[in-house]
């Protein structure tokens, strides 16, 4: 069964439901169970990326939005001093997020080799 991140299931978001305020923004937000599902599929076709930035998006789904556009804002080459993204990595890591952790401590790495951080 699909659902949405409020556990809604998809046949509950309908228009209708969305005009008499049933239907809040809650409600359509992805599941992370959903995106794991899509992440399995990817792998079945052989595209182990996909499944990997599948699994680090269901973990983003635990936290607030504006917390998420840190992370990517973080990311983008020049933003961050490797100090910032390993501590990010361990904020992530221990919040139970760690595909995002490992991405972070790697970016970290990556950038300070390639002189793209901050």
């Amino acid at each position: 069964m699909i659902r949405a991140l409020s556990g809604k299931v998809v046949d509950q978001l309908t228009v209708e439901a969305v005009r008499s305020g049933e239907v809040g923004l809650a409600d359509l937000r992805i599941h992370p169970e959903t995106l794991e599902r899509q992440a399995v599929v990817a792998e079945r076709h052989g595209n182990p990326q996909l499944a990997d930035n599948l699994r680090r998006a269901a973990e983003l789904t635990g936290l607030p939005d504006d917390e998420v556009l840190a992370v990517y804002e973080a990311l983008r080459p020049g933003r961050s001093t490797p100090a910032q993204l390993t501590e990010m990595a361990a904020s992530l890591a221990g919040r139970g997020l760690p595909r995002c952790a490992a991405l972070l401590a790697e970016a970290a790495e990556v950038y300070a080799r390639r002189g793209l951080s901050a």
